[in-house]
C-alpha cells in the first residue's frame, strides 16, 4: 500500500521565494537562533537535525548556536561537578523520607531507596568519581578497543546513573541502554505537565539551570528550536519550554522533528501548547526558516507552510506544505558542536543522501508520514562532493548514512564512486534485501569502498508473513544476502519482530528456525515485538488485517496502540515468543556491546576477524540450552 503524501496545500518554489522578499523588506534584520537537541538518546555521534537546520539558517545570513544538551548533559553526569551535587542531595532525600514516612509506612521500594542513600557517603562518591572520568578517558581514547576495558566503562556509566537516580527518586536514570523513565506517563498530557513541574523526579531542570540557562543569558537569541526525535524527549523538551516562557518570555519557542510531526493531528488542541509558539511538521529546513524570517519581520506566521503555531486568537494550522529540493540544500554543518566530546574514540558523521523511502509499501512502517511528498534523492556527483567536503572540513573518517533504505542502484554508485574518488572512508547504513544485489562484485565494490557494517529490515523468514508485509522480498533472496555481505567481510545486523497481525507460532517458529539455519552468516539481531504504531497502513485500515484498535481517550499523546487480532498471535502470545527468543537462540548473537556505533568501530577497526571478542566467551557460556523451534 503506498503513502499518501497529500497534505496540505503544496507551496510552489515561488511563493516561498515571495514570502522570503517579503520578510526582508518588512525587516532587514537578521537573527540570533538558538537550535537544541535535548536528551534521551546514545551520544555517540550528532544527531542531523540540527547540523541541517544550521546549515540552512547561516547560508541566509542568519547567527546560529546548536547546542547538544544531551551530549552535554551526560557529560556532565559523569564528571565531578555533578556527582558533587548529588552528594549534596542525599541529605535532602533521607529527610524527604523520613517525613513521608511519619506519614505512612514507606513502600519496599522506598526504604531500598533510603538504605542505599545511606551508602552514599563521601568516600563512596569519591570513589565514583574516580571511576566516571575513567570511563570517559577510556571511550574517548586508543583504549576504547580494548574490549574488556570498553565494557568496564559501560558499566560504570550504569552504575553512575543508578546513583543518580537515588537523588531523583522515584525517577529512573539509565544509560545504556537509554531507559530514563520519570514515572510519568509520556503519553497523556496532563502527566507530562505534571512532570514538567515536579521538582523531585524531574533532573531536566536542574539539567537547564546548568546548561540551558546560561547560554541563553548570554547568547540573547531571538528564536529557540527544539528538535524532538523520539516520544521520551517530551520530558525533557517540554520542561525546557516551560522554563524559558517563564524565564525569558520574549524569546520565541519552537518544535520539530520526527514525534512532533506524528503528533500533529492533536497538538494544536494539546495544552502542551502552553509551553511553546510553534511547532514545525514534516520536513524543516525551509518551513524554520520562513518561521525565523517571519518572527524577525513580525508578521503572522500564516504564510509560512508546514506550521502550527499561535497567536492573541488561538492556535492555527497553516494550510500549506512544503517539500525540500535535495538539490538547493547545503551540507551538514556541524559547526559548534563539541564533536570531541561524543562518546566515542573518533568522529562519526551522519549524512542523509535521501528523504523518504524508495520502497515505501511495508503495511507496518509509518515512516513515510513525515514527509509531504514522495521519495528524493540528490545526485551521485553531489553525494560524492558533499561526503568529501564534511570528510576534510572536520577530519572525519567514519560516516553513518542514516538513509531510511539505501535504494539499490545508489548503492552500487556510492560504492563505485567512493572507489574511484579515492575517498578512503568507513561507513555504514540502513538497506533492504533486493534480489538486484545479488552479485558477488556488488559486495566486492561495497568493501572496497569502506563498507564495514549494515542494518537490514529482515523482519521475518517466513514467506507468508513476508508477503503480508508487502516486504516483496524472499527467503532465498534474504540468503544470499547475508551469504554475499558476510563472505565480503561486511557486518550484517538482521532486524525483526513477532506478532504482525496473521503472524501464527508457527510462522514465529520458521523465522526463528531460518535463522538458525544461517547462523554462521548472521552477526547480530535486534528483535522486539510489532508496535501498531498510529500512522501505519494497518492503523488506517484494520478491517483487512482482522485488528481491532484500542484507544483511550485519555491518552491524547499515544502513538502506539492496544489491539485484538481475529488470527494469530495475540500481543500477549507474540511477547512471549520474544521473550523465549531472548532466552533460548545461537549463543553466537550474545554480544558484549550492544551500541550499534560501538560495533560498527569495532568491525571497522578489527573486520570480521575479531567477532569472536565481541561475543561472550564460550567459556563463560553455559551449554548450549534447546533452541526455540525445538522448544515451539
Amino acid at each position: 500500500m503506498r503513502v499518501e503524501y497529500s497534505k496540505g496545500e503544496r507551496a510552489s518554489k515561488e511563493l516561498i521565494l515571495l514570502h522570503r522578499q517579503t520578510s526582508e523588506a518588512t525587516s532587514g534584520r537578521k537573527m540570533k537562533v538558538m537550535l537544541i537537541f535535548p536528551p534521551d538518546w546514545f551520544p555517540s555521534e550528532p544527531y542531523l537535525s540540527l547540523p541541517s537546520l544550521t546549515a540552512v539558517l547561516r547560508q541566509a545570513g542568519h547567527t546560529v548556536i546548536q547546542k547538544d544538551i544531551n551530549l552535554e548533559m551526560y557529560d556532565w553526569y559523569f564528571s565531578e561537578d555533578f556527582l558533587k551535587n548529588v552528594l549534596r542531595r542525599v541529605p535532602q532525600q533521607l529527610d524527604r523520607l523520613r517525613k513521608l514516612s511519619k506519614k505512612r509506612d514507606l513502600a519496599d521500594w522506598e526504604m531500598d531507596v533510603q538504605m542505599t542513600l545511606c551508602d552514599l557517603t563521601r568516600p563512596r562518591m569519591d570513589e565514583l568519581i574516580k571511576k566516571a572520568e575513567r570511563a570517559k578517558r577510556i571511550i574517548h581514547g586508543e583504549e576504547f578497543y580494548d574490549i574488556d576495558k570498553l565494557e568496564w566503562a559501560i558499566h560504570v556509566f550504569r552504575e553512575v546513573t543508578s546513583v543518580i537516580s537515588m537523588v531523583y527518586s522515584p525517577a529512573r536514570i539509565c544509560m545504556p541502554p537509554m531507559e530514563t523513565d520519570l514515572s510519568y506517563k509520556v503519553y497523556v498530557s496532563s502527566d507530562v505537565m505534571d512532570a514538567v513541574n515536579d521538582t523531585q523526579v524531574n533532573v531536566y531542570r536542574d539539567v537547564f539551570d546548568h546548561l540551558v540557562k546560561p547560554v541563553i543569558e548570554a547568547e540573547q537569541p531571538d528564536v529557540i528550536g527544539i528538535s524532538i526525535v523520539l516520544q521520551q524527549q517530551l520530558f525533557s523538551s517540554m520542561t525546557f519550554c516551560a522554563l524559558i516562557k517563564q524565564q525569558f518570555p520574549h524569546i520565541h519557542v519552537a518544535i520539530g522533528g520526527n514525534t512532533v510531526t506524528r503528533l500533529r493531528d492533536v497538538l494544536a488542541q494539546s495544552p502542551l501548547f502552553q509551553y511553546f509558539d510553534s511547532a514545525v511538521v514534516y520536513e524543516g529546513e525551509t518551513a524554520f526558516l520562513q518561521l525565523v524570517e517571519a518572527v524577525g519581520a513580525k508578521r503572522d506566521l500564516s504564510d509560512v507552510p508546514n506550521t502550527i503555531y499561535k497567536d492573541v486568537t488561538g492556535v492555527h494550522v497553516s494550510p500549506l506544505s512544503y517539500a525540500e529540493d535535495l538539490a538547493a540544500l547545503p551540507p551538514p554543518d556541524f559547526d559548534g558542536l563539541p564533536l570531541e566530546k561524543y562518546f566515542v574514540p573518533t568522529k562519526i558523521l551522519p549524512y542523509l543522501a535521501t528523504r523518504g523511502c524508495y520502497w515505501g509499501r511495508c503495511e507496518f512502517c509509518d515512516h513515510g508520514e513525515g514527509y509531504t511528498a514522495g521519495y528524493r534523492s540528490k545526485k551521485i556527483q553531489d553525494i560524492l562532493a558533499e561526503i568529501q567536503h564534511l570528510r576534510d572540513k572536520y577530519g572525519a573518517k567514519h560516516f553513518h548514512f542514516t538513509d531510511e533504505s539505501y535504494p539499490p542502484a545508489l548503492f552500487r554508485k556510492l560504492s563505485r564512486g567512493l572507489i574511484e574518488s579515492h575517498m578512503d572512508i568507513i561507513w555504514t547504513t540502513h538497506m533492504r534485501f533486493e534480489k538486484s544485489l545479488l552479485d558477488s562484485q556488488v559486495w566486492q565494490d561495497a568493501r572496497d569502498s569502506g563498507c564495514r557494517y549494515l542494518h537490514f529490515g529482515y523482519e521475518s523468514g517466513n514467506e507468508r508473513v513476508l508477503k503480508l508485509m508487502d516486504k516483496a522480498t524472499t527467503t532465498e533472496v534474504i540468503t544470499k544476502h547475508l551469504q554475499l555481505s558476510a563472505n565480503a567481510g561486511i557486518w550484517n545486523h538482521c532486524m525483526g519482530f513477532f506478532g504482525f497481525p496473521g503472524e501464527t507460532k508457527d510462522d514465529a517458529w520458521s523465522s526463528v528456525q531460518f535463522l538458525e539455519r544461517n547462523k554462521h552468516y548472521v552477526h547480530s539481531l535486534g528483535f522486539g515485538t510489532f508496535d501498531l504504531s498510529k500512522h501505519t497502513p494497518v492503523t488506517k485500515y484494520p478491517e483487512k488485517w482482522g485488528v481491532t484498535v484500542y484507544k483511550n481517550p485519555e491518552w491524547d499523546l499515544a502513538l502506539d496502540y492496544y489491539y485484538t487480532v481475529k488470527n494469530g498471535m495475540s500481543i500477549e502470545e507474540a511477547e512471549w515468543v520474544f521473550e523465549e527468543f531472548e532466552r533460548n537462540h545461537h549463543p553466537g548473537w550474545d554480544l558484549r556491546l550492544f551500541i550499534r556505533e560501538y560495533i560498527f568501530l569495532y568491525i571497522a577497526r578489527f573486520g570480521l576477524e575479531k567477532l569472536s571478542d565481541l561475543q561472550f566467551s564460550t567459556g563463560r557460556i553455559a551449554p548450549a540450552p534447546p533452541s526455540l523451534a525445538g522448544k515451539m
